[in-house]
């Protein structure tokens, strides 16, 4: 039976969770229906907005509370023992941040998030730079308030924040041999000779029935729309306010519906997971995710494992022809299987293929840990981005817009993010083996549009369960083993050697 104090910390903490959710709500308007001229007033309203969560976060009392209920016998598997755990975890790490900062950072992130989309816009690296300096600043200061392990880092203390326990040389040590195997195998693609037909990806359709394929297509794999919408913006994102309020975007090209179906199911998976978590531990950290690394195993693992298969166009293919008749009538499924699982390098990273993708965050990744230890400088980074994107990827980047500037992550101060995308890839392959095994033959479901079973399996597997265990411990429980970059390998080579003619 929970303890006053637990309860009473229970209680304090929901109403942080609440007043989160209404930033988040603020955040989620700046991105999608807010105008331009209000970006002055919106960054005020954040920063006061991240000062009171951050104040009530790391009050005195709540810390109080905390040393109270660990004092308390809690069995150490209890979900209280887990809520009591990570809270004073999260306690311990934000205490460590002064208000001043924290405002600082958010009234930054604001206007610095607007002069992004206008330097994208005009393909400007000059518009962004004195932003990005200042937000690099700022998230330097950020780690050394928080603080890094003696041997480590200052990007460990960041990465710390979105995948707890990882550090940027455990990263480092996944990230080199799997590059080795990736360019292998890209290699081996680039020479094979064959070359899929793109028309789908080029042929232009009504944004019309573009939106009703991919909500079509969201609802049918488990969003629900009665608790959740879809909107627009220069990068999709997914945030999850709460019960019954999880908020995706998308968006849309004249002439590549493939992207925005894509683009779709991975925020589709992001909300899933949001959609799935235990209700009744809202404002607690097992009614929030894991860490960054597992829910983008939830998206990367629609998108690509599911969105991507032979099995689900063999069932999406006829919806598709009925919703958008023009583009799809002379496509099999045949053509269509190939042309989503093209291998060829490109300049943006949430077009990339399945391959080349982990290459884009490999060299992100390499930024920002140089932006964040000051062995480059900002007004370097348009250049460094263009000589490694040409080394790792074999093309010469023709502007900003498709280069350094093509991601929104870094005007909100996001280092340390990038590393869980290819993190995200590693799981949702390893979790999907864990999945057909225990599930059977989820093609043959895929087949039949039938998606609930899978879903179901990672709600109990992994929704449900919040942060009660960490990102290593769930992956153990789930699948056995340690994380490992074998199942993404055979989950690639698998399929796009067959497609591409090699042995």
């Amino acid at each position: 039976m929970a303890s006053k104090a637990y309860d009473k910390l229970g209680t304090l903490q929901r109403q942080t969770m609440l007043l989160g959710s209404v930033n988040e709500l603020v955040h989620w308007d700046q991105e999608t229906l807010m105008p331009s001229g209000g970006a002055k007033l919106r960054s005020e309203q954040c920063a006061l907005l991240s000062g009171l969560i951050h104040e009530r976060s790391t009050s005195k009392e709540i810390g109080e509370l905390i040393e109270q209920c660990a004092g308390e016998e809690i069995p150490k598997d209890s979900i209280e023992f887990a809520n009591i755990r990570e809270w004073r975890r999260d306690y311990e790490r934000e205490r460590k941040l002064p208000r001043e900062h924290v405002e600082e950072l958010s009234r930054t992130r604001s206007i610095a998030q607007q002069a992004w989309q206008k330097a994208r816009k005009e393909s400007d690296f000059s518009i962004f730079a004195p932003h990005l300096e200042k937000m690099v600043d700022l998230t330097r200061k950020s780690a050394k308030y928080y603080g890094w392990a003696e041997g480590g880092e200052p990007y460990d203390a960041l990465l710390e924040g979105y995948e707890p326990g990882a550090t940027a040389a455990q990263i480092e040590k996944i990230f080199q041999p799997l590059r080795t195997r990736l360019t292998a195998l890209i290699h081996d693609i680039a020479n094979s000779g064959v070359r899929p037909d793109t028309t789908i990806h080029t042929t232009e359709v009504p944004k019309a029935q573009q939106e009703a394929f991919v909500r079509f297509a969201a609802s049918a794999i488990g969003f629900r729309f009665e608790n959740g919408r879809l909107d627009v913006s220069a990068h999709p994102f997914c945030s999850g306010l709460g019960p019954g309020d999880c908020r995706m975007t998308t968006r849309f090209h004249a002439n590549n519906v493939m992207d925005a179906l894509s683009s779709t199911m991975h925020e589709s998976g992001h909300g899933i997971y949001e959609q799935n978590l235990n209700k009744e531990a809202f404002g607690t950290p097992c009614g929030s995710a894991v860490s960054l690394g597992i829910h983008e195993s939830q998206s990367r693992g629609w998108e690509n494992i599911v969105g991507r298969s032979r099995a689900f166009w063999e069932w999406c293919l006829p919806h598709a022809k009925d919703l958008m008749p023009e583009l799809m009538a002379e496509q099999t499924i045949d053509s269509v299987y190939a042309a989503q699982n093209i291998v060829e390098p490109t300049y943006i990273r949430v077009e990339a293929d399945e391959a080349t993708y982990n290459l884009h965050i490999m060299l992100r990744f390499e930024l920002e840990r140089a932006l964040i230890r000051g062995d480059l400088s900002t007004k370097d980074v348009p250049r460094e981005w263009n000589k490694r994107f040409k080394d790792y990827l074999g093309i010469e980047v023709d502007k900003d817009s498709n280069g350094c500037l093509q991601d929104v992550h870094w005007s909100f101060g996001l280092m340390g993010y990038f590393p869980t995308y290819t993190l995200g890839n590693l799981y949702a392959c390893q979790f999907f083996e864990a999945a057909r095994e225990q599930l059977g033959d989820l093609d043959a479901m895929f087949r039949e549009g039938e998606f609930e079973t899978l879903r179901k399996w990672l709600t109990e597997n992994i929704h449900q369960h919040g942060r009660r265990y960490s990102a290593d411990e769930l992956c153990q429980r789930i699948t056995s083993k340690p994380l490992s970059a074998d199942p993404l390998m055979r989950h690639l080579e698998g399929k796009l050697r067959p497609l591409y003619g090699l042995a």
